[in-house]
């Protein structure tokens, strides 16, 4: 996978004020980066179906929506409702038990490194489909069951560790 470019000594602040400013020309250097050096890079991929200037805009696109999903503030777990819990009203251990490992639970998804945690924690605390994290995060769907998979896989050594040292 190849890396945006980025020039390090254009200073992105002083481009937007000369925009603001009135200054037309000041957009050019970022005109000339990473929609179109993908662009650029890819012109072999080009069929011709469309207008050459559409399949451009679809790759700015994409650019954009994969930066947005990096920019994404993490969401905080201990924001987000519970499920709805089964009643235990006969029952007051069980149901202390329980609430007592969905806390824990919840810890160690918390703990998880992106993009594990999100990944999972929109797979099962935000219910959403596999399919409907990937259109989410912008990433492809087989990256999301692999973040998913590895994800699930750190959460069951972390269960697997706190049981051992109970």
């Amino acid at each position: 996978m190849t890396t945006a470019w980025h020039d390090d000594r254009v200073d992105d602040r002083a481009i937007v004020r000369a925009v603001l400013d009135g200054d037309r020309d000041a957009f050019r250097p970022v005109v000339a980066q990473e929609a179109l050096v993908m662009a650029y890079r890819s012109i072999a991929s080009y069929r011709g179906d469309g207008a050459l200037g559409a399949w451009v805009a679809r790759i700015a696109t994409r650019q954009a929506y994969r930066r947005l999903a990096q920019r994404r503030d993490a969401v905080d777990l201990a924001n987000v409702p519970e499920p709805a819990a089964r009643t235990d009203a006969g029952e007051p251990l069980t149901a202390a038990l329980r609430t007592e490992r969905a806390t824990e639970l919840r810890s160690d998804v918390a703990a998880l490194p992106e993009p594990y945690r999100e990944t999972v924690a929109l797979r099962f605390y935000g219910d959403l489909a596999l399919d409907e994290i990937a259109r989410a995060t912008g990433r492809p769907l087989n990256s999301v069951k692999t973040h998913l998979r590895r994800g699930l896989e750190r959460l069951r050594d972390a269960v697997r560790d706190q049981g051992s040292a109970a």
